[in-house]
């Protein structure tokens, strides 16, 4: 089944130098731009991480610093990045927990802007998860009847990743063909920064959750302990977890 599309939609998938949000970095990009009209057009890029990439995470994806030495930084080519996924919703597989934050990352690392609240999240995987329990290539063998060939290429999961989306279209019929419903099928919680260190409430109010204030507004805890604002700041905490907790901690000021 096609997509139903009120706007374009990116499909993306980042292979990286590990795991870590905060400090990994992607050695390659590739994103699918998928428009109402079913056009569909490509950008896949290798990534210079500017740091070594781990030999046990080589072996997972293939890509060496040999493969990289050459290649354009983040930096070089963010605000291509951001003008092709401008305007758009974004999809991929674990990208909600993942992909995308490390893209946030990068993008503050460079100052470049792109507001990823403007944006609803799709997540393949959470819909085969709440269906099946499955891996991606269990999930394109189960959806599409398709081995998944060169998995951890960025571009092939990402091609997965659209056609499991579209098959699971086909095969449950009460899903919505809308990506705002689908975004919301996907949503794992009410997070306010991609880490979860910040969700809403019922009342939507943003509340620590995690730490001695877990639980508590969080404008409360800065007004009522005002090293914590300094304390998050100075931690290992993602950049946009900390780009966040300023625009609350401003909002707040501003109402005074």
């Amino acid at each position: 089944m096609e997509l139903k599309l009120k706007r374009p939609v990116v499909f993306l998938d980042l292979e990286t130098t590990g795991i870590n949000v905060s400090a990994d970095r992607i050695v390659e990009i590739s994103l699918l731009k998928v428009t109402p009209d079913g056009k569909e057009q490509w950008m896949t890029s290798r990534v210079n991480p500017e740091m070594p990439i781990p030999p046990k995470v080589t072996a997972i994806h293939g890509i060496s610093d040999s493969d990289v030495v050459d290649s354009p930084t983040f930096g070089e080519i963010a605000k291509n990045v951001a003008a092709f996924m401008e305007g758009c919703d974004l999809a991929g597989y674990n990208a909600v927990k993942f992909d995308i934050p490390v893209l946030a990352e990068e993008f503050l690392r460079t100052n470049v802007d792109f507001n990823f609240s403007k944006r609803k999240y799709v997540d393949p995987q959470v819909i085969f998860y709440k269906r099946e329990q499955r891996t991606l290539a269990a999930a394109y063998q189960f959806y599409c009847k398709k081995d998944l060939k060169n998995a951890h290429s960025a571009k092939a999961d990402t091609q997965a990743t659209y056609e499991v989306l579209k098959a699971q279209l086909d095969i449950y019929n009460d899903l919505d063909n809308d990506i705002e419903k689908l975004a919301t099928y996907s949503a794992f919680n009410n997070n306010v920064d991609f880490a979860g260190r910040i969700i809403l409430d019922e009342n939507g109010v943003e509340i620590f959750n995690f730490g001695r204030y877990k639980g508590k507004a969080v404008e409360e805890v800065f007004r009522d302990d005002p090293n914590y604002y300094s304390w998050m700041m100075n931690g290992d905490f993602p950049l946009y977890t900390k780009r966040v907790l300023t625009e609350i901690k401003l909002r707040a000021f501003g109402n005074k």
